[in-house]
């Protein structure tokens, strides 16, 4: 039974932090261990969050970053200090379905697989339903480069695959860097199952669409080396299939 390190980043989501985590310790699949990297300076939602991890029956190690390194290298810190074969990541203020890990291990085992990703839901603040995103049954380098349909917080990877690929210092879009590096040497899978739910939040870093067009920009031109006008091209057209698919 091959163990799972689950690696969740704190920044200012002490709202929905419980219930997060409580959607990866109700997991049907147990063996897994849950690593919480805390990256924000707020001493008040430390002391919540160390509160909440108290009173939990499973062991949870907590890392407390110094200072704010963002999402991708607190990631990255934490895979490297995870213990299991695979790595699953979670935000935190996501969830998961009970049998998210059960049923993604057992269709990568299937299929031999070393990355999958699975199908989502989108919820709003109040957990009402406001979109779904379903998981192609291949994702090669060509199609992820004009969509990005892979949801982190559905992504399970084996611990070595993800260590020679690590997330960028972008501060969105930092997974869409590793699956482009990933997709490059092998094709990467999805689960058609509902098995998410990605919490849309007014303020976080991945509704700000200047943010994400900067950052898109910049993967395109300096990590994939594209030419500038490929990478505007690029920026413009992954910015009109996700119109395509936010009104479907």
């Amino acid at each position: 039974m091959n163990k799972i390190s689950v690696i969740i980043p704190y920044y200012k989501k002490i709202k929905f932090f419980e219930q997060s985590l409580n959607s990866v310790l109700n997991q049907t699949y147990k063996n897994f261990e849950v690593i919480v990297i805390y990256d924000d300076k707020n001493i008040k939602d430390l002391y919540k969050i160390k509160l909440i991890l108290k009173k939990k029956q499973k062991k949870i190690k907590l890392i407390i970053n110094n200072k704010n390194l963002g999402a991708g290298p607190s990631r990255n810190k934490a895979a490297k200090l995870a213990v299991g074969k695979y790595l699953a990541f979670i935000d935190s203020d996501d969830l998961w379905m009970p049998n998210k890990l059960k049923s993604q291990l057992q269709f990568m085992k299937e299929r031999n697989l070393k990355i999958s990703h699975t199908s989502y839901l989108i919820i709003d603040e109040k957990k009402k339903i406001i979109g779904k995103r379903y998981a192609k049954d291949e994702q090669t380098y060509f199609s992820l480069i004009n969509s990005c349909d892979i949801g982190l917080s559905t992504v399970l990877i084996e611990k070595k695959l993800f260590l020679n690929n690590q997330f960028s210092t972008n501060k969105t879009k930092e997974d869409y860097a590793t699956w482009l590096k990933i997709s490059k040497k092998i094709p990467i899978y999805g689960l058609n199952e509902y098995l998410v739910l990605w919490r849309k939040t007014k303020n976080s870093l991945s509704s700000n669409n200047y943010q994400k067009l900067y950052d898109a920009f910049d993967i395109y031109y300096r990590k994939e080396n594209f030419s500038f006008f490929k990478s505007l091209f690029c920026v413009i057209n992954l910015s009109l299939t996700f119109l395509v698919k936010k009104y479907l």
